[in-house]
This record gives C-alpha cells, sequence and structure tokens, in this order.
C-alpha cells in the first residue's frame, strides 16, 4: 500500500479500480485469472513477447536501412530489453503465483522497472524509464488487441490517474463509470478543479510524479476530502473507507430532510445560499438541494470542447433551461470567461500565445475584443430573460473604463433587439466580478455604476498573492484566510453596504463550512457554492447567530498569518458544529 498526497479539490471518496490516461494508451479490464487457465495465459503472454519481438526486429532492419546504425540500436536494445530472461521470468511468476492477468502482470513489473530507473540519481539512466514504458504500451497493445476506449465511453467503474486533464477533458467524463480521479498536475482552483466539483467528482490534483507507481488495474482510493491517493490499499484500509462511505451516505439523507428549509442564523438573520452551475444540468441538483437560486452561472461549457462557434439559439436554450427550471429564483448569467486555462477545442480566434495566459487576453478583456461573440451572448442572454429572474454579470472586470465599454456593447445590443421588434426584457440588473485587488481598491467607485458585486474569491487570491492557481509547487502561498484577502473582502462589503448594493461570495471559499461564519460577520447575506456543498452550508448557518460570526470575523481579523487564521476557524467551526460528519476516515 502507497499513499500519496496532493491537493484536495472536490470531495468525496471513490474506490475503484485504476484507469491510467495520457500517455499510456491501454485500460487493463482484468486483474486475475482463474487458476485452470493459467497456462494457457502464460502462453498468451509468451506469444505477445514473440510477437513484439519481431516487430522490434523489423523497426531495427527498417531502422538501419534508411537512418542508419545509430538509430536501430535504439530498437536492438529494445528487443534485449524484451527478451530479458530475469524480466520475463518475474512476469510469468507473477501470472503463475497470484494468478495475475499477463496484462496486469506485464504492467506491474515493467512499471516496478521503471521507478526503479526514475529514482538512481541519474539523468541518463532516468531516461531510460521512457523505453520500459514504450515496452509495456507494446505489450499491452498486443495482448489486448486494441486501444483504450475514451473516457466519456467507458463501460465499468475506474477512478482516472493522469499527469493532467485539460478542462476539455473534465468535462466529457462519464459520471456514471468515472468515479474520481488524480493528476500529477493541478492547483486548488485550476479549472479542471471546478469541473471536478461541478461534476461532483471525488478529485485530487498536484500530487507531483507518481504514475510509475500504479499498474493499470490497481485499486485505488481517491479521498477528495483529505487530497490524498491510496494504490493498492489492504483490506483493513478498505473497510474503513466503506464503513466512512455509510456514514457520509447517512448524513447526506440527514441534511437532505433539510433542503426545504431556509437557511437562517439562530437569530433569524436570512442568508442566500444559492448554486454555482457549469452545466445546465446541474440546475436539477441546485433545486433538488434548496438553493435560493444560481449565483454563478458559468457559460464556458458551451465553448468547451465544441467544434463550432456557438450560436445564439444554443445560447438562449441553454439559459431557459435553467431558468424554467429555477421559477422565481434569481439566476446570475456570468459572460464568457475565456482565456487562461480555459481555450475552446477548435476555435482559433479565441487562443492566445501568451506566456501567462491569467494575465494576458480573457474573460472581459477577451470579450471586448471579439465583439460579435459578445454581442451574440448578450443578445441571447437579454431574449431568455423574459422568462425568469436573469441577471448580467460581467466577469474580471479590472478598470472602470473596462465595465462601462461592456455597458455600452450591452446598450448597443438592447437597441438593436428593439429595432428588430424581438422580445427581450430590458430592465435587467446588471453586476461584475471582483477577483482582481484593482477592483476591490476601486469598489466604491465601481458600486455607484452596477447592481450588484460578487466576490470572486478564486482569482482573488491568485492576483492579490501572486500564485498560479494551477501550480502546484506554490499552492502553500494560496490561502483563502490571508490576512491580506479578508481586508480586501471587507473594503468590497463596506463599498457595498455605502452604495446599498448587495454582494455575494462565490468563490470556492463560500463552500467551505468554516469560512462561512466569518463571511457572515463581515458581512455578507448572500454565498453562491458549488450544488453539492449546498446543504451543508444550509446546515451551519442555522448553528450560530450574526453575533457568534461577528465575533469570529473580529478575532479573525486580529490574526497575521493565514495558517493561524484557518486553524481558528476550524476550531470554531467544529465548536458551533460538533455533530458534523466530515473529513475522512482515521486510516
Amino acid at each position: 500500500m502507497l499513499t500519496r498526497t496532493g491537493i484536495a479539490v472536490s470531495p468525496g471518496v471513490a474506490i475503484s479500480p485504476a484507469m491510467l490516461f495520457g500517455s499510456q494508451e491501454f485500460r487493463i479490464p482484468q486483474r486475475f485469472v482463474s487458476v485452470d487457465a493459467v497456462d494457457s495465459e502464460v502462453s498468451r503472454f509468451q506469444a505477445s513477447v514473440a510477437t513484439v519481438s519481431d516487430a522490434l526486429g523489423e523497426n531495427e532492419r527498417v531502422a538501419r536501412e534508411q537512418l542508419g546504425d545509430q538509430y536501430a540500436a535504439i530498437f536492438s536494445a529494445h528487443r534485449m530489453m524484451l527478451r530479458d530472461p530475469k524480466l520475463n521470468g518475474e512476469i510469468e511468476t507473477l501470472i503463475r503465483s497470484k494468478c495475475f492477468s499477463p496484462e496486469f502482470a506485464a504492467s506491474r513489473v515493467l512499471r516496478n522497472y521503471a521507478k526503479t530507473l526514475q529514482n538512481l540519481g541519474n539523468a541518463y539512466l532516468a531516461e531510460r524509464a521512457a523505453d520500459v514504458f514504450d515496452l509495456e504500451k507494446r505489450l499491452l497493445k498486443t495482448l489486448l488487441g486494441e486501444q483504450r476506449p475514451e473516457l466519456s465511453h467507458l463501460a465499468e467503474p475506474v477512478v482516472v490517474l493522469a499527469h493532467n486533464l485539460t478542462p476539455g477533458e473534465t468535462a466529457n467524463l462519464n459520471r456514471d463509470f468515472v468515479k474520481g480521479f488524480a493528476t500529477e498536475a493541478g492547483g486548488h482552483t485550476s479549472h479542471t478543479a471546478i469541473l471536478a466539483g461541478a461534476l461532483e467528482i471525488p478529485a485530487v490534483v498536484g500530487i507531483g510524479k507518481f504514475l510509475a507507481d500504479v499498474s493499470a488495474g490497481d485499486v485505488v482510493i481517491i479521498d477528495g476530502n483529505r487530497g490524498e491517493v491510496i494504490i493498492d490499499p489492504d483490506e483493513a484500509t478498505i473497510a474503513q473507507y466503506q464503513d466512512f462511505l455509510k456514514q457520509r451516505e447517512s448524513e447526506s439523507e440527514r441534511l437532505a430532510a433539510l433542503n426545504t428549509i431556509e437557511a437562517r442564523t439562530n437569530d433569524n438573520v436570512r442568508i442566500q445560499v444559492l448554486g454555482n452551475i457549469e452545466f445546465p444540468q446541474e440546475v436539477t441538483q441546485c433545486a433538488k438541494r434548496g438553493a435560493d437560486g444560481i449565483g454563478l452561472y458559468r457559460t464556458e461549457f458551451l465553448y468547451l470542447g465544441s467544434d463550432h462557434e456557438p450560436t445564439e439559439e444554443e445560447h438562449y436554450d441553454a439559459y431557459c433551461r435553467v431558468i424554467e427550471e429555477m421559477g422565481d429564483h434569481p439566476v446570475v448569467i456570468r459572460t464568457l470567461d475565456l482565456g487562461a486555462d480555459k481555450i475552446p477545442g477548435d476555435i482559433e480566434e479565441f487562443r492566445t500565445k501568451a506566456d501567462n495566459p491569467a494575465l494576458g487576453l480573457r474573460s472581459i478583456r477577451l470579450s471586448l475584443r471579439h465583439l460579435e461573440q459578445f454581442k451574440t451572448q448578450l443578445r441571447a442572454i437579454l431574449r431568455a430573460a423574459v422568462h425568469g429572474h436573469i441577471r448580467i454579470m460581467f466577469p474580471l472586470v479590472t478598470t472602470l473604463l473596462e465595465l462601462r465599454r461592456a455597458r455600452m456593447i450591452l446598450a448597443d445590443v438592447i437597441e438593436d433587439l428593439e429595432e428588430e421588434k424581438a422580445e427581450f426584457r430590458r430592465e435587467i440588473p446588471v453586476g461584475m466580478m471582483v477577483e482582481v485587488p484593482a477592483a476591490a481598491l476601486l469598489a466604491h467607485n465601481f458600486a455607484r455604476e452596477v447592481d450588484f458585486f460578487s466576490i470572486g474569491t478564486n482569482d482573488l487570491i491568485q492576483y492579490t498573492m501572486a500564485v498560479d492557481r494551477a501550480e502546484p509547487s506554490v499552492a502553500s502561498l494560496y490561502r483563502a484566510g490571508d490576512p491580506s484577502i479578508l481586508r480586501l473582502i471587507q473594503m468590497v462589503i463596506d463599498a457595498g453596504r455605502v452604495e446599498g448594493i448587495p454582494v455575494t461570495v462565490c468563490g470556492q471559499m463560500s463552500s467551505d463550512p468554516k469560512f462561512v461564519p466569518l463571511l457572515i460577520g463581515l458581512g455578507i447575506r448572500n454565498v453562491s457554492v458549488t450544488p453539492i456543498a449546498v446543504p451543508e452550508v444550509k446546515d451551519v448557518v442555522r448553528n450560530f447567530s450574526v453575533e457568534d460570526a461577528e465575533q469570529i470575523a473580529k478575532h479573525a481579523l486580529s490574526l497575521d498569518v493565514a495558517r493561524d487564521v484557518e486553524n481558528y476557524l476550524r476550531t470554531e467551526l467544529n465548536r458551533l458544529c460538533p455533530d458534523r460528519i466530515s473529513g475522512s476516515p482515521d486510516t
């Protein structure tokens, strides 16, 4: 059993066989074979070795003829490794003694060899691990006879392990079979992490190199609460996690019984708990869990993984689907936040080659550069607003000029719709995300020109702390509890109070129960959270008074280190809600 630690980005626990995605091209469907089949399985392995050896011999011949002896030597070395009696003996021993399938045994042995080479401390030998991985792929291709199906076309439960997953790949995960995923790269609030939360798939990212420790088919536990990946767990550990899953199921049933009850503090102050959604289908879970509306409807899904520019009708239909299900509840639609790590698959004009895309052409900047696409979306939003309580929100606004330009474009679209005599809603609340320090510092100025604020803590932390939100090497600096973040949030709340506009927090900070009393103590009365967090946040709110929250906020603001702030908030949450079932089992 091996435990690797990364960054927990989507809560929950998954226990399933591993599927290696990326550089490995195959999934091993069967880990064991029957005792009666061992001899035939050994013969099948030996036949595969002979087939791969012949193929390598042919590659060696062609390389010698066309490129020379130097290149032919590569395939000669691979062939010698493949035919090594010790290596073959180890694989055959696993098949005979443990009834491993040839695919699983070959993967296990070859990956142990690769890991040994990587850990020798010699750069040249470490590079030879790639040769071992190549042999593994060749053998598996011969043994399995076909390539692994795409992630969206699985037929059995797996946990996906990869170096990284793009937002588009994550969006296409088949939730019926992908029970969790873990990646070597990634950070707290990369958009892949956000998508994992939206899909309610347990996920751990930023683990560092660990794929060489896993063979396809190994049982793996992904603990999205603790941020751990347990490879080949023993029976006692599996049993502990299975018991924990039963407890969490009971807790979920308890919270589900409270879905229809409003979130009120125990001194009867109403707190609006809204939902963040990435896909239209998530609105069903928000409604089922008693969300007070949609506080953040991300619309990038229309572009990510798409092979064409979404039409106005496609925008309109997606928005109407959410509006219809939410009924009289508000729906805040954020205009496109493309760029950074969210780049449409085949829409070339949206691509940016900036060295640091987080600081480049993204979000409202991109929309103001591509006015036709921006107008298409605004037209669809205004038309859909006829059917419900829609609000428009502009992302990543940095300057007053950007905000004013965006509002001018909106006015132009309204004028166009009027001339066309189209059915639309003219009077619609317009707000902005506060997610860069410049906007927070000028919050009083912005508050005079918008109808509401929504604080996007994910980017606010990134830009304030100068930390790439998708970079695990600086993850320790990415802290929602940093005193600078608390002060910026307080500035925005104060500006909203003075100008009489509502302020919502919609970043992942608001989905973390320990921050809920703090935010309410600072003056927040609206939070927008991931759908899965709605019941728990509502439940936490019912366990304290506003006076309790204000005392917590006052003490938190007096602390000068993020670690101390977060430890204090964790302690206070446990005091206020001692019966909460959270975290992970004690293993």
